[in-house]
């Protein structure tokens, strides 16, 4: 089936949950008004769903391929590449002076979102190219950024990150790529690198890598990373292309899904030694990575929403096409699948855990805005502390929602899901990398525990329960019994997560292994509550908008029975995980080394 893009939910949390109105007010913001925004997300939508979607299968079943060092992907892909940087979709969210055009995250987020419904692998290209931009623009010299950022927004050129080594996963303590300087203000690197997402492709000229290495005298550890601009062939002073760099792609992986985006394995200096360049400063590079990889961290949160909505969205359409047994309100023909209740339960499950995702990720995006131009430095520090909690939440909870809602959308299929045909499949498949890939759960579960929420005393997260707590006298005031409900199940979840932190600040010194094992619960519970949270506000603003007689009735009284789904099947989940925290913490760790 052909991918819809839900513009009308994608702007209503945009303009009521999101606050758009506020984010427009702010210095460099002025562009994005309501009718702008709106024109933006259209365009996206209408490029999306006819140019990039109808790719999506085609790349599951003619994945890129891997000859003599060169890679060739899927056909149409070139071509759907260069019309997206014509458009200029890679550059909505970046600076105008650089050929972008300078909108907030806020209206650049449902763009990713629908690029990764659309197609995920084809998605995963511009994905690394944002983060590189966003490293180039903070840590990069006035001649990096002019040489690079316009042709990497324009896609003449793509950027690729690449951190893991076949010893140095995720300890990035272990790599041992070298950089030697030459004298010259350049490097010459060698080195293996392996998971680098379209680390070689033909969709464009010139593919510039972010890696990290280490000089010859570097201390030992994270400590002594650098950072470095290899470009695949070099570039002249004058910005011209010159000879190809000694850098090769020498495999591709053969993968479970995302099956047309070529991950490479990049052989760097066998001839000699890779030209590359330092970024900032020699030891600071796992620092300037990290601007990489938190834009890509949350980007991979949006994929894991685009992804929860694609597969519902599949989902839907296959339970009213398919005519299966007796309508369970009478007759005495088959009737759609639809009808009957436990295939509306996992409908209205998906369904619910999309768009509470949808309200997470819009709601941290305008928080990295305010963070970056509101002119109050109360309020930036207030809103850099929120997006910063977030990342982690909207990484780690938005992915495994997703392979969750993927696998339910199997389940409606019922055997017909099985069967690859039908393309449910290719959705659970694609899914199962995203909690995966740019740090596991666990490590964005560790980055929660440890850096925000033990390292400033659990202040950020104490925020936000206090605005949950401001949300829940809200909700007694409403007209509507079910939105009041909500708020009953809110308060539960919110009195879980409050007592799950104050154990997290207690134990985090005197028993760390408990807190650990605990720190993808202590996610997953973030996530529940907060969307919960989220899901309770549109409810709010629904009902607003119903009785001030403005909107869609329709869309509406939907919000309100999605937000009270997720209310008392979803947020109830909370409480259970709160108990496995506090009451269970050391249960993985009673089991003697030698019974595993």
């Amino acid at each position: 089936m052909s991918y819809s893009a839900p513009i009308k939910d994608m702007l209503f949390v945009i303009n009521e949950l999101a606050g758009l109105a506020k984010v427009n007010t702010l210095p460099g913001c002025e562009e994005a008004t309501a009718d702008t925004v709106e024109a933006v997300l259209e365009e996206n939508a209408r490029f999306c769903s006819e140019v990039i979607a109808p790719l999506n299968h085609e790349g599951d079943k003619a994945p890129s391929t891997w000859a003599d060092g060169k890679v060739t992907t899927t056909k149409g892909f070139k071509e759907a590449f260069k019309s997206f940087a014509e458009a200029g979709w890679q550059g909505v969210q970046h600076p105008p002076e650089f050929g972008g055009q300078g909108l907030p995250k806020l209206v650049a987020t449902p763009c990713i979102e629908m690029l990764n419904s659309a197609n995920l692998s084809f998605a995963l290209c511009p994905l690394l190219t944002d983060g590189a931009i966003e490293a180039l623009m903070t840590a990069g010299t006035e001649e990096q950024q002019q040489t690079f950022i316009p042709n990497l927004i324009s896609g003449k050129w793509t950027g690729t990150m690449n951190l893991t080594e076949p010893q140095a996963g995720s300890d990035l303590s272990l790599i041992r790529t070298r950089a030697v300087a030459q004298g010259d203000g350049t490097y010459k690197l060698s080195g293996t690198k392996i998971f680098i997402t379209y680390g070689e492709h033909d969709m464009a000229e010139n593919i510039i890598h972010f890696v990290l290495a280490r000089t010859p005298n570097a201390p030992e550890g994270v400590k002594g990373i650098s950072l470095f601009i290899v470009p695949k062939i070099l570039v002249k002073a004058d910005g011209s292309l010159g000879e190809r760099n000694d850098v090769e792609c020498v495999s591709i992986e053969h993968k479970l899904g995302i099956k047309a985006s070529p991950t490479a394995v990049l052989q760097f200096g066998d001839h000699g030694g890779a030209i590359g360049t330092l970024i900032g400063e020699e030891n600071r590079g796992l620092e300037y990575m990290f601007i990489m990889m938190n834009a890509a961290r949350f980007a991979v949160g949006v994929q894991g929403l685009a992804l929860a909505e694609r597969a519902y969205q599949k989902a839907v359409q296959y339970a009213k096409d398919r005519i299966q047994s007796r309508d369970p309100d009478g007759g005495t023909s088959a009737a759609p699948i639809i009808r009957q209740p436990d295939v509306r339960r996992m409908l209205m499950s998906m369904r619910a855990q999309t768009e509470a995702g949808r309200a997470l990720a819009y709601v941290t995006a305008a928080a990295f805005d305010l963070a970056h131009h509101h002119p109050e430095e109360s309020e930036r520090n207030r809103q850099r502390a929120f997006y910063e909690l977030m990342v982690p939440v909207v990484k780690g909870w938005c992915t495994e929602m997703s392979v969750d809602v993927a696998s339910t959308g199997v389940q409606v299929h019922g055997g017909m899901g099985f069967v690859e045909e039908t393309g449910a499949a290719q959705f659970y498949r694609d899914a199962r990398i995203l909690p995966i890939y740019e740090g596991t759960t666990a490590i964005q579960a560790n980055d929660l525990v440890g850096r925000k929420t033990v390292r400033d005393g659990g202040a950020a997260v104490r925020d936000v329960i206090a605005r949950i707590t401001e949300t829940e006298t809200q909700l007694k005031s409403a007209v509507l019994e079910d939105i009041k409900a909500c708020g009953i199940r809110l308060s539960e979840g919110r009195a879980a997560l409050e007592k799950t932190v104050e154990f997290i600040l207690a134990n985090a010194k005197s028993e760390p292994k408990k807190v650990l094992a605990s720190g993808v619960t202590y996610l997953k519970l973030a996530g529940i509550v907060i969307g919960g949270w989220q899901m309770a506000r549109a409810a709010l603003a629904a009902e607003r908008l119903l009785q001030a007689g403005t909107g869609d009735a329709s869309f509406c009284r939907a919000k309100i029975a999605t937000a009270l789904f997720f209310a008392r099947h979803v947020l109830p989940l909370s409480s259970a995980h709160s108990i496995a925290i506090v009451e269970g913490a050391d249960d993985s760790n009673r089991l003697a080394d030698d019974v595993f």
